[in-house]
């Protein structure tokens, strides 16, 4: 029996000296692509596989590991075919001549006869029987084909295609587009042939998820292959397959990556740079922002922190502890695949159970806890929520709500809109409201709701992307989105208080139809809300903050452009004809210039008047409104926002949202009518923009079905009518309906006494809108 044990250990030291050769401390590039067909064994495995990977059991029930002479092999495998000749050339699948671009002092184009065959791509001198070869690119499932392209052939009078492999890449052209296109097809056929290229790290891992309840076997395993361990040294190889080839072709270009080889290879440059720098966060972020850009690099970087936190001369140190911060940062982000998640799982209770109560131990509870929650993020975290990620801590959000109040809360990487909606109503005693509740992104000019599942870390994120976009604060805004019951609403809540700011949004929008009178009314009532009794000295607020300003300026346009008296002299060339005065074209290049300035300045004094015409109807405006101020003396708060109200509740539209849309009108064939859809409680409504009265209204029992017809269309089937409208926010549109369907829904009682159901349109290509409620059918008869 300890006999057998020698064997084994001996074995198991002889089969893992392999990698100690070729992934040892320096690490060397990997040559694990070379295999021959013949020498796969019966589980699929080469030789060279077996010796790293599959255990054998043994009389005494330990694994070994069979050994086997593969680097002989492989290099006789090579000499071997090096000195074949053209005649010994097995199973040849196309020839042909080819120019193959060569460098040297300059860059040169040479004709060279081209075999390709079932494991490789040769080239020789010439195509008769000796001919030397001069190169061979050897076929794998990792290399790649470049198709032809017109680019290509336009520059330079040839179709060109490029063959990427581990060592060479052969960039081939030829004068006929069907040879070249013969010649990839033929290439990709071969390699899509090739088995999965697996690298020894994969091996590797493959066998610790094998032997994870044997401790002594791990144990084993990482203490003879130095690759699993951490190092100082570079890593010459990725630890995981990828491509060989451009990156322009493989995932993604325009942002001055290499191919995905390479970038992975720089990025263990980049975790190593962790340990000497004085500011992490940045080179944190650039990994990240790689791995949000290279989706296969992921995995590799995961494997490399498991590498890199693994069997550290100094653990516990503030160096050391970056990888754990980058790792914690990774796991908020992104989530590995599945074979490396359980390998990332193990290494994690390995950790804890190696140094209990440690840093260490603390970081990998908190990475635990993250992997179970964490989804793809759309954006790299901000500087803000890495160092708060680094120290384990969550971030403090600010959440707005109408008026000048704010809440303040904890969130982490993880919490959604919904959440944080949730938690503002806690806040503010809505939880029994009727009505409904989102978040919106918000600045002085645009205001978007947040998608439910949105994350509110991306969400926030992206506020300096879009900030520096429209030079315009961005901030989370609390708000009502279906008003499904404004009468229950208790004028003492906070509530009304939201429904009455969200009201004159509306009307400063220009979105509440009503007669001027009315909004002068409402905006000194507004002003006596806001400051009380009417005073000389309280400062007064613009008119654009009490006024829909932009009615101003359109009175003011159409005032401009009405036909005004022209002076006798004026009307007396009118009346002759056009020979008498100049004859066609006569001095026409002379005057040109002087009639663009004219033109020109014709322009701008047209702009200045409208400019000055604005003022003074504004200050018409205004001073109406302080007289109407002056009125309102002893209103109180409460009785200000109730007279508002009331107003504003004489429209028949009030508590709908209003999109601006193109009707598309049948009798012309285009979309050519400007007007808004109206979204509410209990239907649809189509108004002309700044009337009172719908022209239609369709109550939700009588639409069949409502969804997206193409990119900007939207489309509703009412009875046996399709009505079509063009606009920009189709996904606010689809939301919003699927929330009012959503809530009538749960209001009688989960729909069992309610026929309305809800489908999308065959004709949808809009992937991202599953982020909104799940279509249902619906029946096409009214309720």
């Amino acid at each position: 029996m300890p006999l057998q044990g020698v064997c084994w250990l001996l074995c198991c030291r002889q089969g893992f000296s392999l990698l100690g050769r070729d992934y040892g401390e320096k690490e060397e590039e990997e040559s694990f692509e070379l295999r021959n067909k013949e020498d796969v064994t019966p589980n699929g495995r080469s030789p060279a596989e077996v010796t790293v990977s599959q255990p054998t059991r043994t009389a005494n029930g330990t694994n070994g590991h069979t050994v086997s002479e593969v680097s002989d092999e492989m290099k006789s495998l090579i000499l071997g075919k090096n000195r074949m000749g053209l005649e010994e050339e097995p199973e040849m699948l196309v020839k042909g001549w080819l120019l193959r671009e060569v460098r040297g002092n300059w860059i040169k184009q040479r004709r060279f006869w081209f075999v390709l065959s079932q494991d490789s791509l040769d080239y020789y001198s010439g195509p008769e029987k000796g001919a030397r070869r001069l190169g061979t690119l050897v076929l794998t499932n990792l290399c790649s084909v470049i198709w032809p392209d017109k680019q290509t052939y336009k520059e330079t009078g040839y179709w060109s295609i490029t063959v990427y492999g581990r060592k060479h890449c052969y960039r081939l052209y030829t004068k006929h587009f069907n040879e070249a296109v013969h010649w990839a097809c033929a290439i990709q056929k071969i390699i899509d042939t090739k088995a999965p290229v697996e690298t020894p790290t994969q091996l590797l891992i493959q066998d610790i998820e094998e032997n994870k309840f044997n401790p002594e076997v791990v144990e084993h395993i990482y203490q003879h292959n130095p690759i699993l361990k951490y190092t100082q040294g570079p890593l010459y190889a990725p630890l995981l397959p990828f491509p060989y080839g451009s990156l322009e072709h493989t995932y993604h270009s325009g942002k001055g990556y290499g191919s995905v080889r390479e970038e992975a290879v720089k990025l263990f440059n980049c975790l190593q740079q962790l340990e000497s720098a004085r500011e992490p966060v940045p080179i944190i972020q650039g990994v990240l922002q790689t791995c949000l850009d290279l989706r296969p690099l992921r995995d590799e970087v995961y494997c490399q922190l498991v590498k890199q936190t693994s069997y550290t001369p100094a653990p516990y140190t503030a160096a050391h502890l970056r990888y754990w911060q980058l790792l914690t940062c990774m796991s908020c982000t992104f989530l590995p695949g599945s074979t490396v998640l359980k390998y990332l799982r193990f290494h994690l209770k390995r950790i804890q159970s190696q140094s209990p109560e440690s840093e260490m131990d603390n970081y990998a509870s908190f990475i635990f806890e993250a992997l179970e929650k964490t989804k793809c993020r759309e954006c790299v975290p901000s500087w803000e929520e890495i160092q708060m990620l680094m120290n384990r801590q969550e971030m403090l959000c600010t959440v707005h709500y109408p008026g000048p109040g704010y809440c303040q809360l904890y969130i982490s990487s993880h919490t959604t809109a919904n959440e944080v909606v949730r938690r503002m109503q806690e806040k503010l005693g809505l939880q029994e409201s009727k009505n409904t509740f989102a978040l919106y992104e918000q600045n002085a000019l645009w205001e978007q709701p947040v998608s439910g599942g949105a994350l509110i870390a991306d969400i926030l994120t992206s506020f300096s992307t879009k900030e520096s976009e429209s030079k315009s604060k961005l901030k989370l805004c609390f708000k009502l989105y279906c008003l499904m019951d404004a009468d229950s609403i208790s004028v003492e809540s906070i509530e009304y208080l939201l429904l009455f700011e969200q009201c004159h949004e509306m009307v400063v929008r220009g979105q509440l139809p009503a007669c001027e009178e009315d909004l002068q009314a409402l905006a000194a009532l507004r002003l006596q809300c806001l400051m009380g009794d009417f005073s000389t000295h309280a400062p007064c607020p613009p008119l654009d903050e009490l006024f829909p300003i932009h009615m101003l300026e359109a009175r003011v346009l159409i005032a401009l452009s009405a036909p005004q008296a022209l002076p006798p002299c004026q009307v007396a060339a009118q009346g002759c004809p056009t020979a008498q005065r100049f004859p066609t074209g006569l001095l026409a290049g002379a005057l040109w210039s002087h009639t663009a300035t004219a033109a020109h300045k014709q322009k701008v004094e047209h702009d200045l008047r409208l400019r000055s015409r604005v003022k003074e109807e504004a200050a018409a405006v205004m001073g109406s409104i302080l007289e109407r101020w002056k009125g309102l003396a002893g209103y109180n708060r409460r009785d200000s926002m109730a007279a508002y109200l009331t107003i504003a509740r004489q429209w028949s539209g009030f508590g709908c949202t209003l999109y601006e849309v193109d009707f598309y009108i049948s009798s012309t064939g285009s979309f050519s009518q400007k007007l808004w859809l109206g979204v509410a409680a209990t239907s649809v409504s189509l108004y002309r923009q700044g009337e009172a009265e719908a022209l239609e209204s369709f109550p939700y029992g009588q639409i069949c079905s409502y969804g997206v017809s193409d990119s900007n269309t939207f489309k509703i089937t009412a009875g046996d009518r399709d009505l079509l409208f063009e606009t920009t926010k189709l996904t606010e549109i689809m939301q919003l309906m699927n929330a009012y369907f959503s809530a009538i829904r749960h209001q009688r009682g989960k729909g069992e006494d309610m026929d309305i159901k809800i489908k999308e349109t065959t004709e949808v290509s809009f992937h991202h809108l599953a982020t909104t409620p799940t279509l249902l059918e619906l029946p096409s008869h009214p309720v």
